[in-house]
């Protein structure tokens, strides 16, 4: 199998490539010169790191007083290295705590974005190192939301709760919790709907989630983490704006990095809103789904080798 570093530089190869080619392009004339800087700042916007951090990037490569003639990767590694610090602050993998049991994930974001699968992914890699894990299929709504949930927790061997279709969401919740704490699981995971054609109702419909398990057990949920689609490029940060204003989001977890050219939005994301980023997808299967390391990720986006 694949080491991680391979797998996310595989699934950044779109990103990288538009990324990759720009700087090349620009430094053509093999020196860094105000026109250099400008083209780097173009090709970074270009790859949905966004005007603020692209900005950043280049006053910082300005700020190295560039002499003679400049190799290209000499300029990917010094670019790799300030993404990377910027990125470094967030980098927060997930993790139960200890004295909450069960540990209490509410995990949101739009519909579509990966936020079933990525449940199903948490699961299974906690059920690995033999945690005991409930998931609860709050998006009752959605029939095969249900479903796919029920095929993970199968293939996880952890219990799955469901109720009827359209049932209370809220209702499910705390019956999921209620069902955690007697069999004394360590983690519950509990999906939610993410329909944004009505905020006003899916803010009701959280904030009464959560406002209900509290009835269960004061300090839940103890993370609530947003599911973002990295092919939806700057409309991810429109969502984290939008469901920070919904609940009280306190991490991401950015999914698709395979399928997008747009996997710098997750700098900008890192940039403009210093939430925890807890883990980033590449792919399918739960092997897929890891804890974020901001150098790895940075040279991977930058086309460069995994260093020793």
């Amino acid at each position: 199998m694949a080491s991680w570093f391979q797998r996310l530089k595989t699934g950044l190869a779109r990103s990288t490539t538009r990324l990759v080619d720009s700087i090349g392009a620009a430094l053509g004339r093999k020196r860094v010169d105000a026109a250099t800087l400008d083209d780097i700042e173009e090709a970074l916007i270009g790859a949905d790191l966004g005007p603020s951090v692209a900005a950043r990037l280049v006053a910082k490569l300005k700020a190295r007083k560039w002499e003679g003639d400049v190799e290209v990767d000499t300029v990917k590694q010094a670019l790799a290295d300030d993404i990377a610090a910027i990125l470094a602050p967030v980098a927060k993998p997930f993790t139960l705590t200890p004295a909450a049991k069960p540990h209490v994930t509410v995990v949101v974001g739009v519909n579509g974005s990966g936020k079933t699968t990525t449940i199903g992914k948490l699961a299974e890699r906690l059920a690995r190192e033999r945690y005991k894990v409930v998931i609860a299929a709050g998006d009752t709504f959605r029939a095969a939301a249900v479903a796919q949930l029920e095929i993970w927790a199968q293939r996880a061997g952890v219990e799955c709760i469901k109720g009827a279709d359209g049932s209370d969401p809220a209702a499910l919740a705390y019956q999921a919790l209620e069902r955690a704490q007697t069999i004394g699981a360590d983690s519950l995971l509990i999906d939610t709907a993410g329909r944004l054609h009505n905020k006003a109702g899916l803010m009701a419909e959280l904030q009464k989630l959560i406002r209900v398990i509290r009835k269960r057990d004061s300090a839940a949920p103890h993370r609530i983490l947003l599911v973002l689609d990295a092919t939806t490029g700057q409309n991810a940060i429109q969502q984290v704006e939008i469901f920070k204003a919904l609940v009280d989001i306190d991490g991401l977890i950015l999914t698709k990095l395979d399928g997008s050219a747009r996997g710098g939005v997750l700098v900008a994301i890192a940039e403009k809103f210093s939430l925890p980023v807890v883990a980033i997808g590449v792919g399918e299967t739960a092997e897929d789904l890891a804890a974020f390391d901001p150098q790895q990720f940075a040279d991977a986006l930058l086309g460069l080798p995994p260093r020793a």
